[in-house]
């Protein structure tokens, strides 16, 4: 705790000295064009003490998701939680203004996302309202059969329907799951119509490899990525959307905030007189119209009205704005893990997650979301885990965020280890 603490000191004071003017971010602007829709965007602060008077009738605006033939709102709701499974406001909030995609997962709050949703679909009819689930497998486990089961043995029954909208392999980071019997058994579910459509969401290290195999391949309707105003510089990435954007597979982005611990966030003392910081960030991914949509996990009501104030508002980003972003990037670089799990944990002996670990201190962090965080710390091996003793020199060399990993891992295992 007090190494962490300061760090952050040397952090401040290190903000305090520094300019705005970092990397590429800003050579975005000129084609990063927010135009849907006409309602207000919100007050400065990041966190609005008044709620957001939206006018009569606002709708979040609709995109084409590639070549599917389908359009989504270009806000989705993501359902991590669980919900009021009675009367959830923020769901039927969110419904009413148009965002009727739910973005679930199998196991999303231990599952209860999908039990506490089935309710709402029945409340506003199956039909009027886009479902998408996932199923994370790995390893041996990982097979065309066991994707298959868990969608009709878990996924379908606990959500009380007979389709899905879309199914995704979850948290896909072996090439392996792109081979053709993973093609061919979501042909089989769309035939079957047990899933309309068929895709893969992704945000480790080697995105840009699986986004490109995907284009390659063919047979993915969609992907969702991580995706936000840190890697608008990313030559590597941004030949993997169009490459994937060629094949007209839809594109929806993750991960969208970057967040890092407030306090660390506050110290750009973001301005502006039309966004706050949060709109800021997402209205910064909607700027790249090659982005059909984006998933936000919106905890309440007053976060539904933010988000949705901001996909509704044809308020261009400026210049000033792009780079206040651009300064955050730079500066909180150190704080913001990007994944990329086969660069570090290639340079330690053992098995230690690393890039797992990072995650989980961030739902801590940034999300507030400690108990989700510490249950899933829990699940870590000690071999996973425990960094005593192990050489972290190497890992810390290659991170390309110049992250302080062994620091990082001890607040992880402070915070975090019950």
């Amino acid at each position: 705790m007090k190494e962490d603490t300061i760090g952050r000191r040397m952090f401040m004071k290190q903000a305090a000295l520094t300019g705005g003017g970092f990397g590429m971010l800003a050579a975005g602007a000129a084609g990063a064009q927010d135009e849907y829709g006409a309602a207000p965007a919100a007050p400065q602060d990041s966190a609005p003490a008044a709620p957001i008077d939206l006018p009569e009738g606002t709708k979040v605006p609709r995109k084409p998701l590639g070549k599917t033939g389908r359009e989504v709102p270009i806000l989705l709701m993501g359902c991590s939680q669980k919900f009021d499974p009675k009367y959830d406001r923020r769901l039927h909030m969110a419904y009413k203004l148009g965002v009727d995609y739910l973005d679930t997962a199998q196991g999303y709050a231990n599952g209860q996302s999908h039990k506490t949703l089935a309710p709402f679909l029945e409340q506003v009819g199956r039909k009027n309202a886009w479902v998408t689930s996932k199923v994370h497998l790995e390893g041996r486990v990982a097979t065309p059969e066991n994707f298959v089961k868990h969608l009709e043995e878990n996924c379908l029954p606990d959500l009380a329907t007979d389709y899905l909208d879309m199914f995704f392999m979850h948290m896909v980071k072996d090439e392996a799951l792109l081979e053709p019997e993973y093609i061919k058994m979501g042909d089989d579910l769309k035939k079957s119509g047990k899933a309309q459509l068929f895709g893969f969401s992704c945000h480790d290290g080697n995105v840009v490899e699986l986004m490109n195999k995907a284009a390659r391949v063919g047979g993915i309707d969609a992907i969702m990525f991580r995706y936000n105003f840190r890697q608008y510089g990313d030559m590597e990435l941004n030949k993997s959307i169009d490459a994937c954007k060629a094949a007209g597979i839809g594109l929806i982005a993750m991960k969208t905030q970057a967040s890092v611990p407030e306090d660390l966030e506050k110290v750009i003392e973001f301005k502006s007189a039309q966004n706050s910081l949060a709109q800021a960030k997402i209205k910064a991914v909607w700027a790249d119209d090659r982005i059909d949509s984006l998933v936000s996990s919106m905890q309440n009501v007053q976060q539904v009205q933010e988000n949705v104030a901001a996909a509704c508002s044809n308020t261009k980003l400026s210049m000033n704005e792009f780079v206040q972003l651009n300064r955050l990037a730079a500066l909180t670089a150190a704080y913001a893990c990007n994944g990329c799990s086969h660069l570090c944990e290639a340079k330690v002996q053992g098995n230690l997650k690393i890039a797992q670990q990072m995650r989980y201190l961030m739902y801590h962090d940034s999300y507030g979301d400690t108990e989700t965080a510490r249950a899933l710390y829990a699940q870590l091996s000690p071999e996973e885990r425990d960094f005593d003793g192990v050489d972290l020199s190497g890992a810390m060399a290659v991170c390309p965020q110049k992250i302080n990993i062994a620091q990082r891992l001890a607040d992880a295992r402070a915070h975090l280890m019950a």
